[in-house]
Parts: structure tokens; C-alpha cells; sequence
């Protein structure tokens, strides 16, 4: 295997203890360990601070909890604040709701290139198992698991992302639960964008700054699998307000933004 780039996993979370020992515990079973893994905990009570500390204390990487007051959706600041505190090249972003398969961090890795980002898919793990997940703390998933969607998605076949081609415009599966891409770019186009309100769009308005830049996606195909546990949607009530963004990010080509990752460097 080439030498793989040193990487910092950054993950937020908000008051779902139960999801978030998963995710760790998916962690733990990585072929490859991230450098580091970031909490970016945009308020949680005192069950969140328990359980990562409990981690802390035999997690074989420095796991870092960085809390914020609870003060409404902010993931686009306590996220900036996370990458900012972040001490590696490569930021393998990931929500706090996902089950990695043991080749996650290895496949973001070794996928990474200069001028790239990725995006990955994910698996969803349906309502009707979750008791049994979180009793029995599984965090194994294949082909013919139970109560999974999307099962062409547990397919890990490395070699086809030879064939992978370049997008030159950002993409519609994109998904901020599956992501990676370069610390130095993030920086490049400040980060995420604080102006938007409330739940979306922060991840693929970023992403869109990157391709105003002139950098380009990959899809993780068959390699990154992830599996998403399912929870009601979040409130949508400012989507209107963050798809005016986007667009005016997108029509404008604009590259960089005021509110972003600048105020914690």
C-alpha cells in the first residue's frame, strides 16, 4: 500500500449518545486510524461528555471533544471551529450518525489526490432495527444484514475506482456525511459558511466554493461505505434562505465568504 496522507476525522454531533458510540466503536475497528478524530459537539448535554470521556481513556488516537453552548443549528461554526483546531493535512468529514465499515478511513486515504475532494454514498439503517442496533451495539453490516436500504451500497470493490471520473460540477449525491478533502482548500475558501440558518446546505455550498476554485469531486463507488442510522428529518424552516445562498455562491462563481473558518485560525 502507498505511503497513505495523515488525516484528521472531524464529526459533529448533538445530543445522540447512543449513535455516537457507534460511530466510536466503528472507529476502533479502522484498518487504517485517522491522526485524530474531532468531536465538533455543537451543544450537548452531560451523556455526550460521559461517553466521549469514557473513550478517551483507551482510544488509540487523541480524541478531542470541542463543545460550543447550545444556542440553535450551528454546525457550520462549531465545524469550522473543529477544522481549525485540526493538526493534519486531510479532513475525512463524516455525521454523527454513521457506522463506518473497517475500510472507511483507509479508502478516503488512499483515494486522496491533489486537486480532489471525494464524496461518498451511504447504506441507511431503517427505524425498525435501531433498539437491536443500539442494545446490541452492532456496528458489522453486509450485503444480507437486516433492515438496511440501498444494499448495492455495502459492495466494497476498491479496484473499480480506477474508472472514476473527475466532476467538474459539484453533484447532486453529494452528501456532507461522506466527505473528504484537503485542510489547505477548506482554508483556501474559509471554510464553512456561518450566514446559513439552521439544518443543510452547509456542506455542498462549501463544496461549491471548491469547484470555484478549480478543484474537482470524485465518488468513493464501491470504497468509503458508510451506514447511516435513521433519525426524522431536521426542521427544513431557513432552507429557502440557504438555497438563495448556494445559488448566488454557484451563479456568481464566489470563492470565499465573511462568517467562516478565518475567526478561529
Amino acid at each position: 500500500m502507498k505511503n497513505l496522507h495523515t488525516c484528521s476525522l472531524v464529526t459533529p454531533t448533538y445530543n445522540w449518545p447512543q449513535a455516537l458510540e457507534l460511530l466510536l466503536l466503528s472507529i476502533l475497528e479502522q484498518t487504517v486510524l485517522p491522526n485524530e478524530v474531532i468531536i465538533a459537539d455543537d451543544g450537548s448535554k452531560e451523556e455526550t461528555k460521559a461517553l466521549i470521556e469514557k473513550f478517551q481513556q483507551k482510544f488509540p488516537v487523541p480524541l478531542v471533544h470541542l463543545w460550543h453552548e447550545d444556542n440553535g443549528n450551528q454546525k457550520p461554526k462549531i465545524m469550522n471551529k473543529a477544522i481549525a483546531k485540526s493538526k493534519y493535512d486531510y479532513i475525512v468529514e463524516i455525521d454523527g450518525d454513521i457506522i463506518m465499515n473497517k475500510h472507511f478511513v483507509e479508502d478516503h486515504l488512499k483515494f486522496a489526490e491533489k486537486g480532489f475532494y471525494l464524496f461518498g454514498s451511504r447504506v441507511n439503517i431503517q427505524a425498525n432495527i435501531l433498539d437491536k442496533i443500539f442494545k446490541n451495539k452492532t456496528i458489522h453490516f453486509n450485503y444480507f444484514s437486516e433492515g438496511i436500504k440501498k444494499r448495492g451500497r455495502t459492495l466494497r470493490i476498491p479496484f473499480l475506482m480506477n474508472f472514476a471520473k473527475a466532476h467538474e460540477k459539484r453533484s447532486g449525491k453529494l452528501r456532507g456525511c461522506n466527505m473528504s478533502f484537503w485542510r489547505e482548500d477548506f482554508i483556501k475558501v474559509n471554510g464553512f459558511n456561518e450566514s446559513l440558518v439552521g439544518w443543510g446546505i452547509d456542506d455542498s455550498e462549501m463544496i461549491q466554493r471548491l469547484h470555484n476554485i478549480g478543484i474537482k469531486g470524485k465518488r468513493l463507488k464501491f470504497a468509503g461505505l458508510a451506514y447511516h442510522i435513521y433519525h426524522k428529518e431536521q426542521s427544513k424552516s431557513h432552507i429557502e434562505i440557504n438555497n438563495l445562498i448556494e445559488k448566488e455562491t454557484t451563479e456568481k462563481k464566489l470563492t470565499t465568504i465573511d462568517k467562516g473558518v478565518n475567526q478561529y485560525l
